[in-house]
């Protein structure tokens, strides 16, 4: 396993690497300070600087060599794009796979779960005076894992994800938090009318909650839950509930979540799984996950090609830092996670 220094010089070789699509331009911040990479981390903003929070690997063995899974608890804290990282604290347990919302003076980190148990926690982490601060909002209606959320304007969206780990069925729910007034808790919406899904895509665009793709799990022969790789695609708005739109082109089951925004309105899901090589053999030469990306516009409902982004990506945290997005660590391969931290501004365009 590389050590964190030389993964670190490696990043300072490389530091204006970058790669440009017909949407976005992409390049690398330093890499997270772990060498192996963490998948389903806590990804925010906290006064202007770029958080991450937790996450899970195989830092010894991978999992079809009988490897363990580690949950983490480390918080590490970016001042500037240009920067390195500096660990600030620790989670007050090991957590992943929950979501973030980034909210004036801190970020929440909703729900997620560990090896044992999934929680139905949501912690405001706050940073001042040089320190990490917790403070307890109120809890998920269910513990939740592996779900999809993003904020439309000052709510936060909630929707799926699995109740406890040894769950062979996902939740089929949708919940909502109002951002000024977390004390409220969390209000029970009418759910997706499509399969109950977990590691979906969110996104948020003009005012509506998209919810794209994601898995559905059904009890399995042999004990373990079966996939089944959805390519569906729902709106969500107030005024008129949920809308069915056209499916994906193909599955892009936990890609990086919520879905880049386009100043135009457009979503964009970067790379994900689409389940072709699920049962690839042997696993240690897996070809990694589609790097093309796949573009939705609501105004004519239809998915065209975003063209190709530079990693292979799955169960990797979005949000935007500073007018950009930022794509934080996640699963580069099956049991397989990468370091690395992308931040995408939109491509300019001839007129």
């Amino acid at each position: 396993m590389k050590s964190w220094m030389a993964l670190a010089l490696g990043w300072l070789m490389a530091n204006q690497v970058s790669a440009e699509s017909p949407h976005l331009t992409w390049r690398s911040l330093a890499p997270v300070p772990d060498a192996e990479g963490l998948a389903g981390m806590f990804a925010g903003v906290i006064g202007d600087r770029l958080v991450v929070a937790g996450g899970a690997n195989f830092p010894d063995r991978r999992p079809w060599e009988g490897g363990t899974k580690h949950w983490d608890d480390r918080v590490w804290m970016l001042d500037e794009p240009g920067g390195a990282w500096r660990e600030v604290g620790r989670l007050p347990e090991p957590r992943a796979y929950g979501v973030t919302a980034s909210v004036p003076g801190g970020m929440i980190c909703i729900g997620g779960g560990n090896a044992t148990a999934h929680t139905r926690d949501c912690l405001l982490l706050e940073y001042g005076v040089g320190r990490l601060k917790f403070r307890p909002l109120a809890p998920l209606p269910k513990p939740c894992s592996s779900t999809s959320g993003a904020a439309v304007g000052n709510t936060f969206y909630l929707a799926g994800g699995l109740e406890q780990p040894t769950a062979d069925r996902c939740l089929n729910s949708f919940w909502a938090l109002d951002l000024d007034r977390p004390s409220e808790g969390w209000r029970e919406l009418p759910p997706c009318p499509g399969s109950e899904r977990m590691l979906a895509v969110a996104g948020s665009a003009s005012g509506a909650f998209y919810l794209f793709s994601g898995v559905k799990l059904k009890p399995g022969g042999v004990g373990l839950p079966e996939r089944e790789y959805l390519r569906d695609a729902w709106r969500y708005r107030p005024s008129d509930g949920w809308q069915r739109l056209a499916d994906l082109p193909r599955s892009a089951n936990a890609a990086p979540s919520p879905a880049c925004t386009l100043s135009d309105g457009r979503l964009l899901v970067a790379s994900g799984d689409d389940g072709l090589n699920v049962n690839f053999r042997p696993q240690d030469a897996h070809p990694g996950f589609p790097r093309e990306a796949l573009l939705f516009d609501p105004a004519d409902r239809t998915w065209t090609s975003g063209g190709d982004v530079p990693f292979s990506l799955a169960t990797a945290p979005t949000c935007r830092w500073r007018g950009q997005w930022v794509v934080v660590s996640g699963e580069a391969r099956p049991g397989i996670r990468s370091p690395a931290v992308w931040m995408a501004a939109e491509a300019k365009t001839e007129h």
